[in-house]
């Protein structure tokens, strides 16, 4: 299963590079994180493998994210016109992922952040997800793409939101 979703945020490329890259912010925008801790490498690293817990509802989900690609390695002072990439393998029980993002300028205080998410499944329970409710994935990326958004942009954190 692939999907692409997309946002614009009106704050500068830099501006939120940084603040997807920094570790600290995940709890405020990433709804659901328990733990997020790097296993070996520093966060946000090409190589680092990281244990990710998620809750969903009561379910929890735990998982291994390895960073496959940071380009530029560097944050600061990125080349006008560039492309930021943030690449990584996700691999859970009965499933693997690997989600690509890019960020470019879409005007002086404007970025644009593209998604792109493959999915397989392994084992019955996990396809039987996978074929049922393919739709809900796409929603979850969609939806912490916006929480992400609405923290960037108006400095809400998703710990103080009423679902």
């Amino acid at each position: 299963m692939k999907y692409t979703v997309s946002t614009e945020i009106a704050l500068p490329r830099e501006t939120v590079v940084q603040l997807l890259a920094d570790s600290a912010h995940l709890p405020k925008w990433l709804r659901g994180l328990v733990v997020h801790e790097p296993l070996s490498g520093v966060h946000g690293q090409v190589g680092t493998t990281s244990r990710v817990v998620m809750q969903m509802g009561k379910q929890k989900f735990e998982c291994t994210e390895t960073i496959t690609r940071r380009e530029p390695a560097d944050l600061r002072g990125i080349p006008k016109g560039s492309v930021v990439h943030f690449d990584r393998e996700i691999v859970g029980e009965g499933m693997w992922s690997a989600v690509r993002e890019r960020l470019t300028e879409a005007g002086p205080e404007m970025t644009l952040w593209v998604s792109e998410s493959e999915y397989r499944f392994s084992g019955f329970l996990m396809r039987l997800v996978g074929l049922l409710m393919p739709g809900a994935f796409r929603k979850q990326s969609q939806q912490h793409m916006q929480d992400f958004k609405a923290f960037a942009e108006q400095g809400k954190d998703v710990r103080e939101a009423k679902d």
